[in-house]
């Protein structure tokens, strides 16, 4: 703030947001009872390099000027944060990155963070920050200049729960199919469902999260700053506590599925960080769309370049697809006729590149159920079984075996985990789908029963170096289900059913 005519001046590359808090600052102030200063102001956004977005500046910049004036003590603000959108009557709205933000103030030692009360939730996640929750601009002055009149803490908030996530219970049949899905859970592995229409696909793949184990705190950190930097936790919310499950429409862009924009902004693989992506009808995506699955899939994070600078974001999500066997949908179903020509049915599946299948690491076969297999089963009428013979009322009733239930299929899904997580304590791998090839010979290898079958199949099904080793993982999977240590064949060889559909 300098002598001269009066002037607002904002340099440091700010966006539109950005300079329209000019006049929110303004009026803010006054409607707060303060004097707006009939001077010179330039507010320098450093680093001048980076463009400045949002309407989080507001407040540090009013608390900027408020200070300049000598109406807050600086020393009260040089070792805080300041973060909060103003309304032009001086009350504070909540903004969106704070917990990443404030997890970096821990990192370099600042003491504490002053910011609206619907963003003290996730910012009182990080032990060891000061969290001063303020509603206008006025109380954010006072709690500065009489600190002992407001509350300097704010505890976590309570964790809340989503709604149960449906149960397998409901899934009748497709045994096969439920195989998979405990594989790619327990292991953290990519699945493609195959099937007709109505043939329990989607039922299945919403499922996933129920058998999937809980987030752990740096799990839960993570998918929380995620969906923090996009804007999309509850005001008041902390910790994310459910695996996130994105099901995007095929009619999705590339930059939404992977993240992009002006403005570099987290995509659907990264708000599935730690949880699930499902892809119901991948087919039906536009192919440039599925490509860039390529990058997250192998490296567990999405780079977005642009001009003035290249934003990462973690993706390490588990990817779930399904798709027809053909255009029609009815390819190989017992009863209703596929018309689609073979050239048709090949043009179809080749949507689906080599190099993006070839990351699927489970693909199964979804059939569909016979009419008697989904009708629930009925205890006879009591005058019916007097009416019928001795012969009939003898034989003893055929009662199907009740859909095992999530909870067990969980028990066993987490057991498997826990002894991954033992496995690699230290090397920063968390499920067999991340062990890198390096250390495959070491906590994948296979006898030499095991090494001549895979061998065998490789050279058959002509299996590329990526898919081989993608075998022994699932491969490792298995025997973990299994709670032993050493590979088997048998182990290699219900890992290989999954490369043969």
């Amino acid at each position: 703030m300098s002598f001269g005519l009066p002037g607002f001046t904002m340099v440091g590359l700010p966006d539109a947001s950005v300079r329209e808090s000019r006049d929110r600052v303004r009026s803010a102030i006054r409607n707060s009872g303060f004097e707006f200063p009939a001077h010179r102001i330039t507010v320098n956004l450093a680093p001048a390099d980076v463009r400045k977005a949002g309407a989080s500046f507001d407040l540090p910049i009013a608390m900027g000027i408020l200070a300049a004036q000598g109406i807050l003590e600086r020393r009260h603000v040089s070792d805080l944060i300041l973060i909060g959108e103003l309304s032009l009557d001086g009350t504070i709205h909540p903004t969106r990155g704070v917990l990443p933000i404030a997890v970096a103030a821990r990192r370099d030692g600042i003491a504490g963070i002053l910011l609206p009360p619907g963003n003290a939730g996730e910012a009182a996640v990080v032990a060891g920050l000061q969290v001063l929750p303020v509603a206008s601009l006025a109380e954010a002055v006072l709690a500065l200049n009489e600190p002992l009149r407001t509350v300097a803490t704010v505890a976590p908030p309570a964790p809340v729960r989503a709604a149960d996530p449906p149960d397998l219970a409901d899934v009748r049949g497709q045994q096969f199919a439920r195989r998979a899905l405990e594989i790619a859970a327990a292991g953290g592995h990519n699945l493609l469902l195959v099937g007709p229409p109505g043939s329990g696909k989607t039922m299945l793949a919403r499922r996933m999260p129920g058998i999937l184990p809980p987030l752990t705190f740096e799990e839960a950190l993570e998918a929380t700053a995620v969906h923090s930097v996009a804007g999309l936790l509850p005001s008041g919310s902390g910790l994310l506590l459910d695996r996130p499950f994105r099901a995007p429409h095929h009619t999705i862009s590339d930059a939404a599925l992977v993240g992009g924009g002006s403005q570099p902004r987290p995509g659907e693989v990264s708000l599935a960080h730690h949880g699930v992506l499902f892809l119901d009808e991948m087919l039906e995506f536009n192919r440039h769309v599925l490509e860039a699955l390529r990058q997250p899939l192998e490296e567990g994070r999405v780079a977005v370049a642009r001009a003035a600078r290249t934003a990462i974001f973690p993706a390490r999500f588990m990817l779930v697809g399904a798709m027809n066997p053909c255009p029609c949908g009815f390819a190989g179903d017992p009863v209703r006729e596929c018309r689609c020509t073979p050239q048709q049915i090949a043009r179809y599946r080749g949507r689906l590149s080599g190099p993006l299948r070839d990351r699927l690491d489970l693909t199964v076969d979804v059939p569909a159920l016979p009419v008697s297999a989904l009708a629930p089963s009925e205890a006879p009428a009591a005058g019916r079984a007097a009416a019928g013979s001795t012969r009939r009322a003898r034989q003893p009733r055929l009662v199907a075996q009740a859909p095992e239930p999530s909870a067990p299929v969980r028990a066993r899904v987490v057991a498997a985990r826990e002894r991954q997580l033992a496995r690699y304590l230290g090397a920063g791998i968390r499920t067999n789908a991340e062990l890198p090839p390096s250390l495959l010979g070491r906590h994948a290898a296979l006898d030499r029963t095991a090494v001549r079958l895979l061998d065998a199949a490789a050279a058959k099904m002509l299996l590329s170096a990526r898919a081989y080793d993608r075998v022994r993982k699932v491969a490792r999977t298995i025997a973990d289900l299994a709670g032993v240590e050493a590979i088997a064949a048998d182990h290699v060889a219900e890992a290989l059913q999954f490369r043969m559909q």
